[in-house]
C-alpha cells in the first residue's frame, strides 16, 4: 500500500510538471505575441528607411548617367559612388541592406558596392520580375537569386529599386538594394535580444532570459538566422504560416526536443503581401 501511495505521488508530481510546462508555453506564446508585434513595427521602419533613402541616393548617382554616359565603362567609379551614397544618405546608412547596386534599365546588374561582386552581369528581372516596375518609380519584391543556398538551406531576398534619371528624365540606370531573409531574421533576433535583456534587467519574468528565435516566412517556407537549430526551423516550417496568418496573427505551442515553446506569427505587408515574421520563445 505505501508503494501504491508513492506511485500516486509521483504521478501527481509529473502531472503538475506537465501542467506547469503547458502554462509556461502559454505564457511564451503570449509574450511572443507582444514581441512579434513590436518587431513588425521595426520591419515597417526598416522598409521606410529604404523607401526614403533610395530616391535621394539615385539623385546623387545621376552624374554616372549624365549625357547618356554608360556607367558600365567605369566600374571602379560606380563602386566608389555607391559607397559614398551609402555613407552620405542617413537613411541608407541606417538601412539593413546587405548591398547597394547599379543596374541598367533592362535589369542587368552593372556593379554593387561589395568587394567581391557576384551580381555583375545577372539579369535581375529574370529572378525578380516585379523589379522592372522600378523604371517608373520605387518598386519592391521578393524572390531568389540562382543557386541561393546556405548551410541552413535555401534563402530568399527582398529587393527594392528606383530609377536613376538622366537630364531628360529618361531612366539611365536603376539603383537597387536588398537583404536576404536569413540576414534580416538575424537583424530581428538581435533587436529582440536587446529588448529582452532590458526587460530581464527590469525584473520581468523573474529576470530570466528566454530561449528565443526569429524567422521570416512566405509561401515558400520559413527562414531563420544561420545559427538557428535545424530542428527549430523544421518545427516552424510545419506550421503552415501562410495559411494560418491569412486572417490575422497566429499563436501556438510546440515541443522541440522536450522543451515547450510558444510562438506568434504575423504578416508584414511592407515586405510583401505574403511575407511575415515569427517569434519562437521558451521560458523553461
Amino acid at each position: 500500500m505505501p508503494h501504491f501511495r508513492g506511485s500516486i505521488a509521483v504521478a501527481s508530481f509529473l502531472l503538475a510538471a506537465v501542467a506547469g510546462c503547458r502554462d509556461e508555453a502559454k505564457l511564451s506564446a503570449a509574450l511572443a505575441q507582444r514581441d512579434v508585434t513590436e518587431l513588425a513595427a521595426l520591419v515597417e521602419q526598416d522598409v521606410a528607411e529604404v523607401k526614403r533613402g533610395l530616391p535621394e541616393g539615385a539623385r546623387r548617382l545621376a552624374p554616372l548617367v549624365a549625357n547618356h554616359t554608360d556607367p558600365g565603362q567605369n566600374l571602379p567609379d560606380v563602386r566608389r559612388a555607391l559607397l559614398r551614397v551609402r555613407s552620405d544618405v542617413p537613411d541608407l546608412f541606417m538601412a539593413k541592406s546587405t548591398f547597394f547596386a547599379l543596374a541598367n534599365p533592362n535589369g542587368v546588374a552593372i556593379r554593387n558596392d561589395l568587394e567581391q561582386d557576384v551580381m555583375a552581369g545577372q539579369n535581375l528581372f529574370s529572378s525578380f520580375p516585379a523589379l522592372a516596375k522600378a523604371n517608373d518609380g520605387f518598386a519592391s519584391t521578393t524572390g531568389s537569386f540562382p543557386n541561393s543556398f546556405t548551410a541552413n538551406g535555401p534563402d530568399r531576398d527582398w529587393m527594392a529599386a528606383v530609377p536613376v534619371r538622366r537630364e531628360d528624365s529618361t531612366t539611365g540606370a536603376l539603383f537597387v538594394t536588398g537583404w536576404t531573409y536569413r540576414t534580416f531574421a538575424r537583424h530581428l533576433q538581435e533587436s529582440l535580444k536587446d529588448r529582452l535583456v532590458a526587460r530581464a534587467g527590469s525584473g520581468e519574468v523573474n529576470g530570466k532570459m528566454p530561449v528565443f528565435y526569429t524567422f521570416v516566412f512566405d509561401a515558400s517556407g520559413v527562414y531563420g538566422d544561420r545559427l538557428t537549430p535545424a530542428l527549430d526551423e523544421k518545427a516552424m516550417n510545419a506550421q503552415d504560416f501562410e495559411t494560418r496568418t491569412s486572417t490575422g496573427m497566429a499563436l501556438g505551442n510546440v515541443i522541440i526536443e522536450d522543451r515547450h515553446f510558444g510562438f506568434a506569427a504575423m504578416r508584414t505587408p511592407p515586405l510583401g503581401q505574403d511575407v511575415g515574421i515569427v517569434v519562437l520563445r521558451s521560458e523553461t
